[in-house]
């Protein structure tokens, strides 16, 4: 999510590379079936319409940020249920609006994160998502290292996990930001949905991260490993300690560019769950 304001806020491998990992089908809710996964934290939205997400699992960030959360972003973040709540159906809702608001903002929108109440250093991270479309638009999930107020960004490391254009909805991106290479120059890959739009239908996102390696995935199909190996010789590989979990939706920015007159409001985000596993027992 190329962090922002927060600072700037946007397994073991070896033999685990080639595993294969069974994605959950659509409508079904089930852990992936490898036995050497633990679950370790999950959020299912269970609650009726109109709830706020669970306090106990996250938090907000709220208003514009500094400089638009560093990339030059239109929306003001707000804790609002019409901005961020469950519509009791079993599903998050984040919701992107256009209307003037406070600093003379035109746009809201949310953005939640686990920050001190869940990191994790490695594991798998997933999240089952249906995505808004539209110039402009900017959905994410997202990892930031928990250090990020010690030694800043990029030095506490991100991991952007899903990040989409809403002009190009059938193509998603994974990236991995560290010192020297971060921003435009962050060691990336991007995978094309074959069919339709990830505004379609919702979709398996997920890293499987270890020590020396981030794999993504989607719909369990891996499309992207960024390795120690990969990052500069000058730079640091930061993936080692734990990071917590981030999911927005954001309006306008370097990444997307403002809306236009195609740009349809309200747009959301719908989220059936977020898991995180490590490795067993």
């Amino acid at each position: 999510m190329r962090l922002g304001a927060m600072a700037r806020p946007r397994f073991l491998l070896t033999a685990l590379a080639a595993w294969a990992i069974v994605a959950p089908l659509a409508g079904c809710r089930k852990e992936p079936t490898r036995p050497e996964w633990k679950l370790t934290w999950q959020d299912e939205f269970d609650g009726p319409a109109g709830q706020s997400p669970a306090a106990a699992n996250w938090g907000y960030d709220l208003g514009t940020g500094g400089g638009g959360w560093g990339n030059n972003e239109l929306e003001f973040y707000t804790a609002r249920p019409e901005n961020v709540s469950l519509d009791g159906a079993g599903h998050l809702v984040i919701t992107a609006r256009k209307e003037p608001y406070l600093q003379g903002t035109e746009y809201t929108s949310a953005r939640i994160n686990t920050r001190g109440l869940f990191e994790q250093d490695r594991g798998r991270f997933e999240a089952r998502l249906k995505l808004p479309s539209g110039q402009g638009l900017w959905p994410a999930f997202w990892l930031l290292g928990a250090d990020f107020a010690a030694t800043g960004w990029p030095s506490c490391g991100e991991i952007d996990i899903m990040e989409c254009r809403g002009q190009e909805p059938a193509i998603v991106h994974g990236s991995a930001h560290g010192p020297g290479y971060s921003g435009g120059s962050a060691l990336t890959g991007q995978y094309t949905l074959p069919k339709a739009g990830f505004d379609q239908d919702f979709h398996l996102f997920a890293v499987e991260w270890s020590t020396d390696r981030i794999t993504y995935l989607v719909d369990g199909i891996a499309y992207k490993a960024i390795e120690r190996k990969d990052v500069p010789a000058s730079s640091a590989w930061v993936f080692t300690h734990p990071f917590f979990i981030i999911l927005n939706v954001a309006v306008g920015g370097n990444y997307v560019g403002p809306p236009d007159d195609t740009t349809i409001f309200p747009q959301t985000m719908l989220v059936d769950y977020v898991r995180v596993y490590a490795v067993g027992p």
